[in-house]
């Protein structure tokens, strides 16, 4: 469960049930929604680009905010066009893989996000990539991947109009809000999973090596996406007074970014636990291993052991049946066949011999 303090004021009011997931689209428009804004209220939602430029040209005094998914190449250099867009940012915002980060090109903010959701089906993290043009009178969304759900952000805004009145500005760091607020759910998903990881390694489970890695390398992007907000957000804050940010914002901002370093903190910590983890995952396997050979070599020392025993019998009756086949050939020219002593020698022979072989092997522990 989450620690945290309520949030500002998009938070005080109430918001509508959340929509239904809706699947990516691979080959539909790009051009998710487009809306004009004026004194935080919405005006209109154009169809095109071409009308949202047209519209906003006739309201100088409004506010364009167009989301796109996936954009194509001539969609970007009209919108750049439009609103002078760096083109090293409108590169950028083509390709997905990009670290977050914020840069600033003269009147223009570009900011880079990277959204994370928890997929409890499969136990997994699933990122998704968001780049912001943020402008005096626009904000551009691009999104690579499924998260953030930004419509949920869009229904916030225009149920606060005061807060939407204070521009692009404002949506950024309500964007902001809602992409750390899912990291929530994923450092939730992941403590349950590090749970269950640590009752495997003790519980003997050979398969747990394998979650340990996969959940390491997960950890490893969660952290590529948290740990770089620190650092941007706050840069943002150093720019308050230069850029006359709102005292509201600067409220907003800085609760977005307390949740932001104990989230890269709680990383960092999973980071290291996982590390543990896994050592002392290899530590038991070693000792089980260790006692499966410690447990073969006592086999094989008991069965050498018999063998001893078996071999002692086996020489020790050898010594009797060696006399008694010499004397069964039943040879006519055999000396002791005919002497009277013979049998009783052949027997006190065979009494020495095993009486002989039986002390032997007695004093070398093999009886």
């Amino acid at each position: 469960m989450s620690d945290r303090r309520p949030r500002a004021a998009w938070r005080r009011h109430p918001e509508p049930p959340p929509a239904a997931a809706q699947p990516e689209p691979s080959d539909g428009p790009s051009v998710i929604q487009a809306t004009l804004y004026r004194d935080g209220r919405k005006v209109s939602s154009p169809e095109t680009l071409a009308e949202t430029y047209r519209q906003l040209r006739e309201h100088p005094d409004g506010m364009a905010w167009i989301g796109l998914h996936r954009p194509t190449e001539e969609e970007l250099h009209s919108l750049a066009s439009e609103f002078d867009l760096h083109e090293l940012a409108v590169e950028d915002a083509l390709e997905a893989h990009q670290r977050p980060k914020l840069e600033r090109y003269g009147d223009t903010l570009f900011v880079v996000l990277r959204a994370a959701r928890y997929l409890d089906a499969q136990e997994e993290v699933d990122f998704g990539e968001l780049h912001i043009f943020v402008g005096p009178d626009f904000l551009i969304t691009v999104r690579h991947g499924g998260a953030p759900d930004l419509s949920a952000v869009r229904r916030r805004m225009e149920g606060n109009p005061d807060l939407l009145a204070l521009g692009p500005e404002a949506v950024l760091y309500a964007i902001l809000d809602t992409v750390v607020d899912g990291y929530a759910p994923v450092v939730a998903g992941v403590q349950n999973d590090i749970d269950e990881i640590e009752t495997e390694v003790f519980g003997g489970d050979p398969a747990v090596s394998r979650r340990i890695y996969e959940l390491s390398r997960e950890m490893v992007e969660f952290q590529r996406a948290t740990r770089p907000l620190v650092g941007m957000l706050h840069g943002l804050m150093a720019g308050f007074a230069k850029y006359g940010t709102d005292e509201e914002l600067q409220r907003y901002l800085r609760d977005v970014a307390d949740h932001v370093t104990h989230t890269s903190e709680r990383v960092d910590g999973f980071r290291q636990a996982l590390t543990e983890i896994l050592t002392v995952n290899a530590t038991l396997v070693t000792q089980q291993q260790n006692a499966e050979m410690r447990a073969l070599a006592e086999a094989g020392f008991e069965q050498n052991e018999e063998i001893k025993k078996i071999s002692s019998w086996a020489a020790i009756l050898f010594a009797p049946t060696l006399v008694g086949t010499i004397y069964g050939m039943n040879f006519d020219n055999m000396p002791e066949l005919h002497w009277a002593g013979g049998y009783p020698f052949a027997v006190l022979l065979m009494a020495v011999v095993c009486t002989s072989l039986y002390v032997i092997f007695k004093r070398k522990d093999w009886l």
